[in-house]
């Protein structure tokens, strides 16, 4: 029914014109706020599953924020359609607003992506040490969109997760144990079995160095200048770099009182010198 003049000196038109914008006012209250409720229990029970799955909660915080705003965007529409509002238009304003933010947001919605793939496959966790595309650094915090590193020399970096998902990853700390592994070489004018001998007892000498695996010394090549060994032994993770330091410091200094010889590049030149010319003046 639609409104005339006449229906202001008219009380019955009136009334039968006010009931259906009532009841369209009714339902449209009623959608706005039964929906918002069933919306909110069902990202509460989003959550609770997501949470029993185990997953980030930056990434279940994130994923409730949006699923209900598109449920309460769904509900809006809903209750403007019962006030006769053209909900067609609405929704392709939505879907353009929609589409708008994501051409405008690319960058943002790839490392968001590139974010929950890393949340969900956990290839580093916080407090590891890793090197992605050549930063190496420890695992300060994982965030939805970056990873923020903090390098040896106390140094924050921020990387775009796409960035990071797209590029080698290496954890160095992720396993609980790592080998220590030294070349070491001696002159060929050293006792070879000696210095063997010293590189064995050395790494059983080493608390940090595990029983097992076993460590192992061989002989690995006859270089141009040098034997050349291959010492290996097992330490966790977290002692890894200052037991390697350690062992190089120490058969440095067990071969200097060893008479062990460590072989360094070196060149001889000879010099010729050629014979003075014949002097023809003399002739």
């Amino acid at each position: 029914m639609e409104f005339t003049k006449e229906m202001l000196n008219d009380p019955q038109a009136l009334l039968l014109l006010g009931i259906p914008i009532a009841k369209g006012l009714i339902s449209a209250i009623a959608i706005f706020f039964i929906g918002r409720w069933v919306a909110q229990l069902v990202v509460k029970l989003a959550r609770k599953a997501m949470t029993r799955a185990k997953l980030d909660e930056t990434l279940i915080t994130f994923l409730g924020n949006v699923s209900y705003g598109l449920l309460l965007a769904i509900i809006i529409i809903s209750a403007l359609g019962q006030l006769g509002v053209d909900t067609t238009s609405a929704a392709a304003l939505l879907g353009g607003a929609a589409l708008a933010i994501g051409l405008a947001l690319q960058n943002q919605l790839s490392s968001f992506a590139a974010g929950v793939m890393l949340i969900l496959f956990r290839p580093f966790a916080k407090g590891n040490v890793v090197d992605i595309g050549g930063q190496m650094g420890i695992v300060e915090e994982i965030k939805i969109t970056s990873t923020i590193l903090k390098t040896f020399d106390n140094q924050l970096v921020w990387l775009p997760n796409a960035s990071v998902w797209g590029n080698k990853i290496t954890n160095f700390s992720a396993l609980p144990t790592r080998r220590v592994d030294l070349a070491i070489g001696i002159g060929y004018g050293s006792d070879l079995k000696k210095a063997k001998d010293l590189l064995v007892d050395m790494l059983k000498e080493e608390p940090r160095i595990l029983d097992d695996p076993a460590p192992s010394v061989v002989v690995t090549n006859l270089g141009d200048n040098s034997v050349d060994f291959a010492v290996r032994g097992w330490a966790a993770s977290a002692d890894w770099w200052a037991t390697r330091c350690d062992l190089i410091e120490r058969i440095k200094l067990t071969f200097d009182e060893n008479d062990i010889e460590i072989p360094f590049p070196q060149r001889t030149v000879h010099l010729v010198s050629e014979a003075p010319a014949p002097d023809s003046s003399a002739a």
